[in-house]
């Protein structure tokens, strides 16, 4: 007996998880970047350039946080 495969829901698949693991891997190298970038900016005086920077990361941050729960709660409901 052929098994019968869903070309339909395995499409899905495939670019549900390769646009959640660009995204939530480019969130979080926002979280290094303005991280680093705003430690160096402080350390060499420009503050407007280091709150900025932090701003990027808590952003960043926020949006990394907010993708992992979505995904472990999309895990735990099916």
């Amino acid at each position: 007996m052929l098994a019968a495969v869903d070309v339909a829901g395995l499409a899905e698949v495939v670019w549900v998880s390769l646009l959640a693991g660009v995204g939530v891997t480019l969130t979080y190298s926002f979280v290094v970047l303005g991280t680093g970038r705003s430690a160096e900016a402080r350390r060499t005086g420009r503050s407007t350039a280091a709150t900025a920077y932090a701003v990027l990361a808590g952003l960043a941050l926020l949006v990394f946080v907010a993708g992992v729960v979505f995904g472990v709660n999309v895990m735990l409901s099916k």
